[in-house]
């Protein structure tokens, strides 16, 4: 195998990464050709002024919802799916260096958006270069499809849809190696119902994550204490003031997970008659399958459903919880949500969806899967067989689409949180294994 990476190519990686942190491209109020605010169109521009340095084409959508570059020829489009938006901060003080500033320290670089999705786009990015360089002749034309609301609803790929064509094949490099040949459907819905005068509940503050806190506050709250001391779930009590303690994790793996909201719920069932209690706390209690209101809900491509009680608002106005489902490739969505939402429906609760992503499927033994999976074996010696995940990436918007990268086995996990890092070791690797999965699926032999 040839190399195709050169230093010159690992040292215009790490400046031009540097150049896209310093974006904050997080969603903000929107403003004329920009709707999801100014920076996130700003970083689109910069990235297509990146790319339009390095000898490919680019176009942005005039309304801007997204950007594409492209380079090479053929009748076949070879699609790189990226994101260029982030989520916020967060708390900054958690943060060593500013995470707005790519800080490049002790073979490592720092900020917001190095792994997610910022530093694997600059990785395929100068994986193609790399190829052009040595001299590959291209029998594909290539697209680096640029997104601008992937941490939120997608919008930016609805558009696209509506205004461009497809792809014959692609990657998304947003997830991890060796390569995810199948993605779980995505359900996100609402259950409203009535409200209570005698407690306010309040817990969780995002869809795809299992909550770690669940905060209820009235006058049983000594009450309460004991029944979660005699539970043996860790909470703190401040007066009339109960916070239960969770552990927090992507929806996708729920069942690792430890839900607070329902613990509190199952503590409060002794003291308040009241059906949110009893659904959350009764029913569902631990079950991150959703086995207790759906059944066994499961199939051999992609295993078991995973169900997470979100969010729940229990306040006099109503009562609302949020849930995130994640559904088995072969099953449909449409008579699940009809059991669910007749389940729910004897607890008193209207269901709603909110947002559906469909599933993705990709043979294992198609050409897509097999040569990314062989340049990844042969460039790294991970024997490690294609993956099933139950997150969601833009992959599943195109056909015979995958996501293939840029995390490692052993690369600790920073998304979305302070101080969010990328090994420059596996940085460079990843360079290397897209350059050589790019050249096999796309170089004239």
């Amino acid at each position: 195998m040839k190399q195709f990476i050169t230093e010159t190519h690992k040292e215009k990686a790490i400046t031009s990464l540097e150049r896209l942190i310093k974006v904050p491209s997080y969603l903000q109020d929107s403003v004329d050709g920009a709707p999801f605010g100014q920076d996130i169109l700003d970083s689109l521009t910069e990235c297509l002024a990146l790319f339009k340095e390095e000898g490919f084409s680019t176009f942005i959508d005039p309304d801007g919802y997204y950007g594409y570059a492209e380079i090479g020829e053929g009748t076949e489009t070879f699609g790189v799916l990226c994101h260029l938006d982030v989520v916020p901060a967060g708390d900054v003080s958690l943060w060593d260096t500013p995470p707005f500033e790519a800080s490049v320290r002790d073979g490592a670089i720092y900020g917001r958006g190095v792994q997610d999705d910022k530093g694997p786009t600059i990785a395929a990015l100068y994986a193609v270069k790399s190829l052009l360089d040595a001299g590959v002749t291209l029998n594909k034309k290539i697209r680096f499809i640029f997104g601008t609301d992937e941490e939120n609803l997608w919008r930016c790929m609805e558009q696209y849809h509506q205004k461009e064509q497809g792809i014959d094949m692609g990657i998304a490099p947003d997830a991890n190696f060796p390569v995810i040949y199948a993605e779980k459907g995505l359900l996100q819905s609402y259950l409203t119902g009535v409200g209570s005068s005698d407690f306010t509940f309040e817990g969780g503050a995002a869809l795809n994550v299992v909550p770690d806190t669940a905060t209820y506050t009235g006058e049983k709250a000594d009450a309460i204490a004991e029944s979660l001391t005699q539970l043996g779930y860790e909470f703190t009590q401040d007066g009339s003031k109960i916070s239960v303690k969770g552990k927090a994790i992507h929806s996708k793996d729920a069942p690792i997970g430890i839900n607070a909201n329902t613990r509190l719920a199952e503590a409060m069932i002794p003291h308040y008659e009241h059906p949110a209690l009893h659904l959350l706390g009764g029913v569902i209690k631990d079950d991150a399958n959703g086995v207790s209101l759906l059944g066994d809900v499961r199939d051999e491509a992609s295993g078991a459903l995973t169900f997470n009680a979100a969010t729940v608002s229990i306040s006099s106005k109503e009562t609302k919880i949020g849930l995130d489902i994640r559904i088995p490739v072969t099953i449909e969505k449409e008579q699940l949500a009809h059991d669910l939402a007749e389940k729910t429906k004897e607890f008193g609760f209207a269901y709603e969806e909110f947002d559906f992503l469909d599933s993705l499927y990709v043979p294992v033994d198609s050409e897509l899967v097999t040569t990314l999976l062989g340049a990844y074996r042969d460039m790294t010696g991970d024997m490690r067989e294609p993956m099933i995940s139950g997150g969601a990436t833009f992959a599943r918007t195109m056909e015979n689409c995958v996501a293939f990268g840029a995390m490692f086995e052993k690369t600790k996990d920073t998304m979305h949180q302070a101080n969010e890092v990328w090994q420059l070791d596996e940085m460079e690797k990843t360079m290397e294994i897209y350059a050589e999965a790019i050249y096999r699926l796309c170089g004239k032999k």
